[in-house]
């Protein structure tokens, strides 16, 4: 959510007074307390909703309607959409796994074809 907001890790932390590593460690986790996402939502003027389950519409919605309503309104132009990258990353992982199973295989029939070579000595 942060970056589809084009915040930096640093940015967050400076709105929460906490530092730029902390911040990072709290991204990096699998689950965050209720209290860090509300805080953390706070500062990136969305939900903890659209934190929660990165809906894409729910996050422009909050965009939308923090802009609307800020005195000091920020432009935020999502630069991706997050199920691209998702889907991007994912055929990758499909491409690298053929790889690798074609590697196995080739190694698997030079052994069987060293093995058969032995054997006919």
């Amino acid at each position: 959510m942060r970056e589809l907001l084009n915040f930096t890790q640093e940015d967050v932390a400076e709105k929460l007074g906490i530092s730029q590593q902390a911040v990072s460690n709290i991204e990096s986790n699998e689950t965050v307390d209720h209290d860090q996402l509300m805080r953390m939502a706070k500062a990136m003027g969305v939900s903890a909703d659209a934190i929660k389950h990165l809906d894409e519409d729910a996050a422009v919605y909050n965009i939308v309607t923090t802009h609307d309503n800020s005195s000091n309104a920020f432009n935020y132009n999502c630069t991706f959409n997050p199920l691209d990258k998702l889907m991007e990353a994912l055929d990758k992982n499909e491409k690298l796994y053929e790889k690798l199973l074609k590697s196995e295989q080739e190694k698997v029939a030079m052994l069987e074809r060293f093995l058969q070579e032995k054997k006919d000595r």
